[in-house]
């Protein structure tokens, strides 16, 4: 993807502002392909993740994102869908079924075309800090586009932009960049849910390893569901 729009606002704008203001350090961007699809997988614990990414990315960066910022209201919705739209952001649908392959369906051809495809495997950002069980799409796009994942890890954006807050707080960010991971010996079991789980795990063991997070093996979105639940008894 060459996006003329994306490319002006990361080095005139966008990029200018984050590295003067959060001076976010990197390790391993070497590691990051110069040419030809790859899948960026990495943990999610702030929604500013998918700002911190891209500017420190030499390359565009595509996003799978939660189909909800396509459905916004008022200006601020038709704001949300018109950038995200001009910076090519993929939407992607988590109620599963066919609405959901459809949606890995687009960021497979992404990937085909030689775009970086930005994932987060846990779904959704973490509800704690630590880092839960990877969902399988990150392993059928790897596997069905036959392309390398390289595993990243945020460090520190939780600080500065944790679960509902919206305003960022000033605080230095990091992003470590682990070596690519090749899924070969998987090409010929693509659609076989015990090989997508294998690679799916091998991805978060990674994602782990340089985080340092603690690993839960559950869905972040069940925790998150419960937490909700608890919640709502508390308030009775």
């Amino acid at each position: 993807m060459t996006n003329a729009f994306y490319v002006n606002a990361k080095r005139f704008l966008v990029g200018p502002v984050v590295n003067a203001t959060f001076r976010p350090w990197v390790k391993g961007l070497d590691n990051i392909p110069t040419e030809g699809g790859a899948i960026l997988a990495a943990n999610h614990m702030s929604f500013s993740d998918s700002v911190f990414i891209p500017v420190v990315v030499p390359r565009p960066v595509r996003f799978l994102a939660k189909d909800d910022y396509w459905k916004g209201q008022g200006f601020s919705g038709a704001w949300t869908r018109w950038f995200f739209g001009i910076t090519g952001q993929i939407p992607m649908d988590r109620s599963g079924g066919q609405a959901s392959a459809d949606s890995l369906a687009h960021g497979e051809q992404a990937l085909r075309n030689g775009d970086l495809l930005g994932i987060y495997p846990e779904g959704t950002r973490s509800p704690d800090g630590r880092l839960y069980r990877g969902k399988l799409g990150v392993a059928k796009l790897a596997l069905r586009a036959q392309v390398p994942v390289i595993p990243m890890a945020l460090i520190g954006t939780d600080k500065v932009q944790p679960i509902d807050r919206h305003i960022p707080r000033i605080r230095r960010v990091g992003l470590i960049i682990g070596e690519p991971m090749h899924f070969d010996a998987y090409y010929d079991v693509a659609e076989d849910r015990f090989a997508q789980r294998k690679v799916t795990d091998e991805i978060m063991y990674q994602i782990m390893r340089l985080s340092g997070q603690e690993y839960v093996d559950v869905y972040a979105s069940e925790v998150k569901q419960q937490m909700a639940e608890e919640a709502k008894k508390n308030r009775k």
